[in-house]
Parts: structure tokens; sequence; C-alpha cells
């Protein structure tokens, strides 16, 4: 079977960098998916993309879809054939319907029934055929926002000025909108032509002529050898960060980097400052010297040759100083600003309509943040600060250079706090109440900076679920998701040896003095209990736990996250152990057998104890009682192991010695209550009956 590229390109007005990448990567995995469901063969798949383009090309695509032979089940064989041993009419016309003779019919047994059976060719169709209704894959490209222009219902990414669909040097006929599929398509908008694509393999080549380096990968590998080389030349450090390459990348078809220069006055500036202006504004590489330190120097990606850079260059050097003089105006005149009063002018942001103003929630940060800390029994001098921070956490959202640069919260903070003469602990726990900010970032260094944290933190989940605002499936509008998970690794992080339950109700208790709660607190509490539960079993599953291992440990989910992660570390370090099996599976009988107890307060009534195993076992209990939990609350999560695993015997010779469902009821229920005693502490650990073995 012959075999033929197949070269697919949709050219676009300029889409979003961001979209690019993603939208290249979807073309060629629907091409993909399309070729297997049609049956059609082929070699590779390669997938290219502009800022004015996505393409992919087939390598060696068959000229044809394979034959394929289906078996076709009919009627029963008592129906197919007449008592004479003939067709019968219902077997003739399932012959007609399949296309074959009376003489390809055949018999075969399926689950004792014999059924008449025939072998029906499908002949493949031409790939040139089925490749005419590809503009459906195309149409069906998602992106995060779509348009629609002129009187077309299509709904895309960017409007479609021309589509290229080459198989071989057969033009494969198709139209979106009002744009008809050729061989035609276009270099670069200012230096390139209209291109008559001859050859699918000289797509690359025939693009270069046109200044359109059509190959991603390679585009962008050539600026980073530019930037390279440039660095070299000049003796620079060259900032150069993956996601601002990858968005450059996207932005150009035809990478020339330059360089040009600001004013040495404006390094007076936070370099943050400096760096957040040149690389979310105005997408530069900002430029070090080999010691790191800021010079007045960025790089800039032109989408086009080195013709007339100097022209180039003083427009960037325009632009940017503009930009600069507008962050050196902010930076002196909120200084002016003392955080007392920016804080004040918090009262006038609405945080959310239902929960207040940002003032609102600060007050209750603050209030939050002591009563963490005095669960963490902090210093006073570290609650003085604590408070202090919490107090004015949030003034630098008021300020003008926050407003222009939002990405700045907290660390802008900071540096107004330092230069309006607060102490540099204070003035640290601003910037850092905020982290973790996404997964992988660092959570805050000082536990004043965490505490707050876990005061902001909690106040935004435990609000937002006493509204209602629970997130479902994508939507998550303030990041409860986050939030929640950033509380999980602070708590981990600096072993703050706090219940999660204490957390939760503290915060309830200072939220239900707004009033504003739709739920009662229980109902509140147990909602984000099931919450943190989600999110604790991404922090186990981050770590390698086991699915059943997390489960397990997840059972008693008010008590302290460093407990809980320790144990689930623990129970997987010891699954392997020879009588590890032996251990859960002693457990698990307790625990199982204490669900038919009656619910109710009462203890045990050690006079009805009238079995040695079960006085035994009692001894054991109440051993384990207070053992346990000192041991818990340390920390010690082997030496509280242990004490269950030494459990084991007396377990096993109550099972083997006595009757739990005897006819005396009296009996029965005070063996049902120790069982239910012995239970609770050990579900303290872990609910054992989760933890699966392989047979």
């Amino acid at each position: 079977m012959s075999k033929r590229n197949f070269l697919l390109e949709i050219g676009l007005e300029e889409m979003p960098a961001r979209f690019v990448t993603d939208a290249m990567q979807q073309l060629k995995q629907k091409m993909k998916e399309w070729l297997n469901e049609n049956r059609l063969t082929h070699d590779s798949i390669d997938a290219f993309s502009t800022p004015r383009r996505l393409a992919i090309r087939v390598n060696g695509l068959a000229d044809k879809q394979e034959d394929l032979v289906e078996e076709a089940r009919g009627p029963a064989k008592n129906i197919a054939v007449d008592d004479d041993g003939n067709w019968t009419k219902a077997a003739l016309g399932f012959s007609k319907g399949q296309g074959v003779s009376q003489d390809d019919l055949y018999f075969k047994e399926v689950k004792g029934t014999d059924y008449v059976f025939a072998n029906k060719e499908i002949k493949g169709k031409y790939t040139s055929e089925l490749l005419t209704h590809i503009d459906r894959e195309i149409t069906s490209l998602s992106f995060p926002k779509n348009m629609r222009w002129g009187e077309y219902q299509l709904r895309f990414v960017r409007p479609i000025h021309w589509l290229v669909a080459l198989f071989g040097e057969e033009v494969i006929p198709f139209t979106i909108t009002n744009v008809q599929s050729d061989r035609f398509t276009f270099g670069h908008r200012v230096l390139g032509d209209k291109v008559d694509i001859t050859s699918t393999d000289q797509y690359e080549e025939d693009l270069l002529e046109q200044f359109v380096i059509v190959d991603a990968q390679r585009r962008k590998d050539a600026i980073r050898n530019q930037l390279r080389a440039m660095a070299e030349e000049q003796k620079w450090s060259i900032l150069v960060t993956e996601d601002l390459l990858e968005e450059v990348n996207n932005l150009v078809e035809y990478p020339t980097a330059l360089y040009g220069k600001y004013d040495e006055d404006f390094l007076k500036l936070p370099e943050e400052v400096l760096i957040t202006s040149m690389r979310e504004h105005q997408r530069y590489f900002p430029v070090e010297d080999k010691k790191g330190k800021l010079l007045p120097y960025f790089v800039t990606i032109r989408n086009g040759n080195d013709e007339f850079l100097e022209n180039v260059q003083k427009g960037n050097e325009k632009v940017l100083r503009a930009r600069l003089s507008d962050a050196k105006f902010f930076y002196e005149e909120d200084q002016k600003l003392k955080p007392e009063e920016a804080t004040r002018k918090l009262d006038y942001i609405v945080f959310q309509e239902e929960l207040g103003t940002i003032g609102d929630k600060l007050r209750r940060v603050e209030s939050l943040s002591l009563s963490f800390g005095n669960m963490l029994s902090l210093d006073k001098s570290v609650l003085e600060d604590t408070k202090r921070a919490a107090s004015i956490s949030k003034f630098d959202l008021v300020t003008l250079m926050v407003d222009e640069f939002t990405e700045l919260q907290g660390l802008m903070g900071e540096k107004y706090a330092l230069l309006a003469g607060e102490k540099p602990e204070v003035a640290k726990a601003i910037k850092e109440h905020y982290k973790p900010k996404h997964a992988g970032d660092n959570v805050p260094d000082s536990n004043i900076g965490a505490v707050i944290g876990l005061a902001e933190k909690m106040d935004t989940i435990v609000a937002c679920f006493g509204i209602g605002m629970i997130p479902t499936g994508s939507q998550d509008p303030y990041g409860l998701r986050r939030q929640a998970a950033g509380v999980s690794h602070i708590l981990l992080e600096h072993e703050f040896a706090i219940d999660l339950d204490e957390l939760i109700q503290a915060t309830i208790t200072e939220i239900e003095k707004t009033g504003v709660l739709h739920k009662t607190s229980a109902e509140v509490k147990q909602e984000v209990l099931t919450f943190f539960g989600l999110r604790l079993k991404n922090v186990l599953a981050e770590r390698n736990i086991r699915y059943d291992i997390a489960d397990a440990v997840l059972n008693n989910l008010g008590g302290q996250i460093r407990e809980l992660v320790k144990k689930a570390e623990f129970l997987q370090a010891t699954s392997n152990d020879a009588g590890f099996k032996d251990t859960v599976e002693a457990l698990s009988r307790i625990t199982n057998i204490a669900r038919k107890a009656e619910e109710g307060n009462e203890s045990v009534k050690e006079e009805l104890l009238n079995e040695q195993a079960e006085k035994d076992l009692y001894r054991a209990y109440c051993t384990i009682s207070t053992k346990l939990s000192e041991n818990l609350e340390a920390g010690y999560v082997e030496s509280a192991y242990r004490l269950l695993e030494e459990m084991k015997p007396s377990i096993h010779a109550y099972f083997d010695n006595v009757m739990v469902m005897t006819d005396d009821e009296a009996l029965k229920q005070n063996r049902l209550r120790l069982m239910c005693c012995i239970s609770e502490e050990i579900k303290r650990f872990a609910d054992f009956q989760q933890i699966v073995f392989s047979a």
C-alpha cells in the first residue's frame, strides 16, 4: 500500500501566547485519535505552531483504510433452518443483509446455543475521501476563550484566514466559515509573502525562506542560543525563566534578540518592582552581572530579522522608561501613606458581599492569629509582634504600586513597613503570610508569618463554607482548595502541635460573632473537616503513601496533621514486616465486632468479666487507654503502634475462649462495650480495616 504525507495548517489572526502550545498538542492528539478511529496507518505525526498558525504533518499516511472482516451473528439455528434442513426466510434475510450468499453462512456455538454466522468484508475507503471531513476535528478544538466573527456561528480562538490541506500533492477540499482549503500558506506578516507549498516535506524550509520558524521547539532553541551568545559577549547573566521563554516563543515567528538600556536612577527602586515591570508587563528578560547585581539593561525578542534594530531598541527603551517612571512615582507616593492610614481604607473595599469588607476580614484574622498563637504557647513578645503584623498585614492592598502590580502584594507590604519603621519580624510576616501561593511554593519561614497565614486561610475557608460557597467541580473562585493545601503544608513544615479540630472550631467561633453563617457550627465543622480530608489525601499521595493506608489514617481527621502523616509513613514502612498482616487482622476483628454494639456511654463492668481471657484483654485496654494518648500527642508514632501490637496475643486468646454474642444479654452487652472501648483506641491510630493485602 502506497503512502503519502498529509499536511494540515490552520492560519489565524494572532492567538494569545498562553493558548498556542496547548492548542498545538490538542490538534496533534485529535489527529492521532482520528487516524486510529478510521483505521489509517501512519509512521509519525509532527506538530507545529506560531502565533498565527497551528499545523500537523502526518508522515507516511496510508492511501487507503485497511480492509476489515467482521463476523456477524444471525438468528439461532432452530430459527435459521426448517425441519427439512433448508434455510428459512430469517436466514436468507440475514444473508442478504450482510451481502453474502447463503453458501457463506456457517454455524457457531455461543453459550450452548448454535447461531448462524457470516463473515462480512468491509472494503477500506480511500484516505483522500475520509480527509474531506477533517474540518470537524478542527472546529472541535477547545480554548479557554473563544470568539465569533462576521455572521458565522463558529466559535473559535481567532478568525481563520487560510487553510492548507495537502495529501501528497493533492489538495483535500473542505470549507470552514468562508475559507476554502488550498495549498497556499503565508509567511511573516511583514517580511514574508504568500507561499505555494509544492512538497509537504519542504514545509519547514519553505516557511523559513519567508521568515517563519514553524517548529516551536526549534524556535525556542534559537531564542535560547541567542540569549546565551549575548550573555557571553556582554559578560551578563540574563534572567531566563521557562514560563517567560515559553510565552515569548509563542509571540514571535522569527525571533531576533536585542538589548536596551534604562536610566540607572531607576535602580533605586526595589529590584522586584523592576523585574516585575520588565517580565510581566513588557515580556523582557532582566539582566544581572556575574555577582547577581541587577544592571540597567534588558533583553527583548523581536518578531523579525536584524534590520533596523536600533529603532526597535529605542522604541522599547521609551516604553520601559514610561513604565518605570510610573513605578517610581508610585513608590514615592506610597511612602507618604502610613500603614495605619492605609489599613483604615480597607473598610471601604468589599471582600465578599455577605462577609463584609477586607477590613472586617483583617480584624478576624488579627483575633484568630492571637488565638492560634496562644494554642501554640508562643512567647509574649512573639504574640505582640503577631498582633501587630496581623493588624496591618493587608495595608499594601491600597497602595498605588500593588494596584498596578498585583503580584507584588505582600512583598511591597514588607518594604513599605520597613520604611515606616516597623520591626523586621513584623515586616517579614506581612510578606510571608500569603505563602504558599501555589503548588510547590515555600511556606512562611517565621512562626509569625505561619500563624497569620493559618489565620488568613482558615478564615477564608470556614467563612465561605459558612455561607454556602463550597467549591464544585472546577469552580473554586476563592481558591479554597489551594488555601486548605496551604494550611496543611504550614502545619506540617512547622510541626505545629495543634489539632485541626481546634483550628476549625476557633475559626467558626470567631466568624459566628458576625452572624453571617447560614448553617449550624456543627454542620460547618463537619463540611470543612470532610473538605480537608480530600486535600490531605492529596498531601499523602504527594508523599507516595498507598491509597488504602491513606484511607486508614484519615479516619481520625480532627487530630494533628503532622501526627497523621507520621502514622501514614510509619504504616507504609511497616507494611512489609512479617507480623504486620497478623496485627492488622487482630485489630480489625475488634473494630469489626464493635459495630454490633448498641449506642450508649456505659462503661465496662468489671464484675461481669468472668473469663480469664476477657480480664486479660481488659487490663491490656486499661494500659493503652492512657499510654496511647501520651505517645500520639508526643508524636511517638512507633511507640503507639507497638502498644497496639502488644495487644495481639490478648486479642487472639479472647476470641479463642470467649463468645461475645452469648445468650446472656448482660454479658453480651458488656463484652460488646469492651469491644467498643478498645475499638475507639485503635481507631485513634488508624482504621486498620481499610488496609488491603494482596492475595
